[in-house]
């Protein structure tokens, strides 16, 4: 079987910036279908109507691995939540549960079925910075470990990419995912 990676972007975003395009190259080449769509509405559509929508995209089985950043990342919550099925691995960057700035986050939902979630993917990484300018810190990267377990990275790199902050490769990642 093959092995697949669905890879989300975060908020305002696309598949083709940050390190989203050598990731795909890099997956591709240790031989992932690797599935990249631009969800122009993510973090503006509220979770209750997006989710059925990024749901309808994607199928999901035990070879499949979920990245997402930030925006994306909160995504992978509702998504993981809600599948039927558990996939091998999900791996959450500048990810976030709770409200992480003064921003609406029409991606969060009010609450979250922890234990679903937790039965719906083998192994989980929360990879968070200290120094998140957009507060998707090492707290919400901690505040996610104790609900759900996995592994929790903390580094200083920011938000692993923006506007202003150059993020071309995350060989972290090519290593985590098996």
């Amino acid at each position: 079987m093959t092995r697949k990676a669905i890879l989300f972007h975060g908020t305002g975003a696309h598949p083709d910036v940050l390190w989203l395009p050598w990731l795909r190259k890099r997956l591709t080449e240790r031989g992932y279908s690797v599935e990249a769509r631009h969800y122009r509405d993510l973090n503006s559509e509220p979770i209750a109507t997006f989710l059925p929508k990024v749901l309808a995209n994607h199928t999901f089985d035990a070879d499949t691995v979920l990245v997402g950043h930030s925006g994306g990342a909160a995504l992978l919550l509702a998504v993981l939540e809600k599948i039927d099925t558990k996939v091998d691995q999900a791996i959450l960057v500048a990810g976030y549960c709770t409200q992480p700035n003064a921003e609406e986050e029409p991606v969060l939902q009010d609450d979250y079925d922890w234990a679903a979630i937790r039965a719906h993917v083998r192994d989980l990484y929360f990879i968070n910075s200290r120094q998140d300018p957009y507060g998707c810190d090492d707290n919400q990267g901690r505040a996610m470990f104790e609900r759900l377990g996995g592994t929790q990275i903390v580094r200083d790199d920011g938000h692993f990419g923006d506007m202003d902050q150059e993020y071309a490769s995350f060989e972290l990642l090519d290593r985590l995912i098996d």
